[in-house]
């Protein structure tokens, strides 16, 4: 079992050298580190030189989160591929157990495993509602994205089948590619905190109602499937609220649209 970790990055040197450690320290060591640093204009690039040996560094345009890990996908030589977003860390028997449930449950070709948050020092409890899902979790997947990237294996041929990150999302391009990849292939889940998330500190991050505007966007793919409406439909009622409060025509003209699309539906 071949394994490619990619990292990808952006101005964040001390944090990314964090991640890259937390990959070092594990029991089962991958077969290559990938990191791609997606245009810093810090001294991310000079401070990875000690690692030169160990990573495989490849430094490109800014283009966004989901340009880096695709472009880490691309260069991966692995059969299976880990994500690391480089703010998080990876508890040392992360890819350890993750490669155990996959030897126990043959044909299984993504996994995903729980995690910690940790804000500002200090740690979060989950709400009942980020509970991980397992196996066919598509419509459990629907209202938000309930498996994070940093915890995620993947076999690449899920990659092949369904695509790779779309980059005209900003946000939500984890949950955009874990529907999609849902609609091929169940999530096998290890029930235990293996990676350790961290926010508090400079993180993209958008209004909670501009979210909605996302997942809509990608829900939009997975129409005509009924559950599929009716998440589409109660998302648009949040964001069309949120555009009035915010006095936004051009959302509201697009929750129009996506009403009108909504009806169009219905009447097939």
């Amino acid at each position: 079992m071949k394994i490619s970790v990619v990292i990808p990055t952006y101005n964040r040197n001390l944090l990314v050298r964090r991640a890259i450690d937390s990959v070092l320290a594990q029991r089962l060591q991958p077969d290559e580190i990938i990191v791609v640093d997606d245009g810093s204009d810090d001294d991310t690039v000079a401070s990875l030189q000690g690692y030169k040996r160990r990573i495989t560094l490849i430094v490109q345009k800014n283009s966004g989160v989901s340009a880096a890990r695709n472009r880490g996908i691309a260069a991966a030589r692995g059969a299976w591929i880990a994500f690391l977003d480089s703010d998080d860390t990876w508890h040392p028997q992360k890819l350890l157990l993750q490669r155990d449930l996959h030897r126990k449950t043959p044909g299984l070709r993504w996994s995903h495993t729980g995690e910690r948050w940790i804000r500002n020092g200090r740690e979060i409890r989950q709400k009942r509602d980020h509970a991980k899902p397992e196996g066919d979790a598509f419509v459990e997947n629907l209202p938000f994205c309930k498996i994070a990237p940093s915890s995620v294996l993947i076999h690449r041929s899920l990659f092949t089948e369904a695509g790779c990150f779309d980059t005209a999302l900003p946000v939500c391009e984890d949950y955009d590619l874990w529907l999609r990849f849902l609609r091929c292939a169940p999530v096998g889940l290890v029930d235990k905190p293996l990676v350790t998330k961290y926010a508090g500190h400079s993180q993209l991050s958008f209004m909670g109602y501009m979210m909605d505007y996302y997942r809509i966007i990608a829900l939009m793919k997975q129409l005509p499937d009924e559950a599929v409406k009716e998440e589409i439909a109660r998302k648009n009622e949040i964001l069309k609220r949120g555009a009035q409060k915010h006095a936004n025509p051009g959302m509201a003209r697009f929750c129009e649209s996506v009403a009108r699309k909504l009806r169009e539906f219905d009447t097939l």
